[in-house]
């Protein structure tokens, strides 16, 4: 995929936080969950719970006096299912160690809008994040990769996923998946390894979202008021 095109078609990403995480992010930026655990200094079995299996469920964390931290369920994926649709190459453990490596942002206003209304969420209040596009890759390009599918859930027709699954924007089929997709479906996640530390030089707003009411808790000078989720 030229960058050109992906700056072009999705100028805007999204992030879905845990509620009252915004503090935390500001100070500390939009982490991984393996690098939320490393700041926290969270080891042994606490850690293979958190890192290396399923969460059914958050988990606070916190360490040294430092603010609580959560740790986002994986409520999205069954265990069962992702067996069926992993590859041969690669077992349940390393799957869920890669996506913990990963800061995830979705191209597409819909598919936030699914998740923030999805059974297991829309009764509970959300952090939002707006990302500028364009200041993310200019920063992270080398950290950031895509995938074709939502890596994290396997509730539905779990497609196949693997070492493969996150590409580099240059490696990316994005002409290939446009051919059979409509431009918003050929891309379904941008993720950045080890997570974003400087997402504050990348935000465009912050809002937190509840019952689908939207309300602001900070933004960029100079941005809309309705560039947001």
């Amino acid at each position: 995929m030229k960058e050109a095109d992906l700056l072009e078609q999705f100028p805007r990403l999204w992030h879905m936080a845990e509620d009252g995480s915004w503090d935390s992010i500001r100070k500390h930026g939009l982490l991984s969950t393996s690098k939320l655990l490393d700041l926290h200094k969270v080891t042994g079995d606490e850690r293979f719970a958190l890192e290396s299996q399923r969460r059914p469920k958050s988990v606070k964390i916190t360490a040294n006096g430092r603010e609580v931290a959560t740790v986002r369920d994986n409520i999205p994926m069954r265990d069962s299912q992702l067996a069926k649709c992993l590859a041969p190459n690669i077992t349940p453990k390393e799957w869920f160690e890669l996506l913990n490596k990963r800061a995830f942002f979705w191209l597409s206003r819909d598919r936030l809008r699914t998740l923030l209304n999805a059974k297991a969420y829309r009764g509970r209040p959300q952090t939002v994040l707006t990302v500028d596009t364009a200041k993310l890759v200019n920063a992270h390009r080398d950290r950031i990769q895509l995938s074709p599918i939502n890596s994290g859930a396997t509730l539905y027709n779990p497609q196949p996923r693997g070492h493969d699954t996150f590409k580099s924007i240059a490696d990316y089929p994005f002409d290939e998946r446009r051919k059979t997709r409509k431009i918003m479906d050929s891309i379904a996640e941008l993720v950045v390894i080890d997570g974003v530390p400087d997402v504050k030089n990348h935000l465009v707003a912050v809002h937190a979202v509840d019952k689908g009411v939207a309300t602001e808790l900070w933004r960029c000078p100079g941005t809309a008021e309705d560039d947001g989720p």
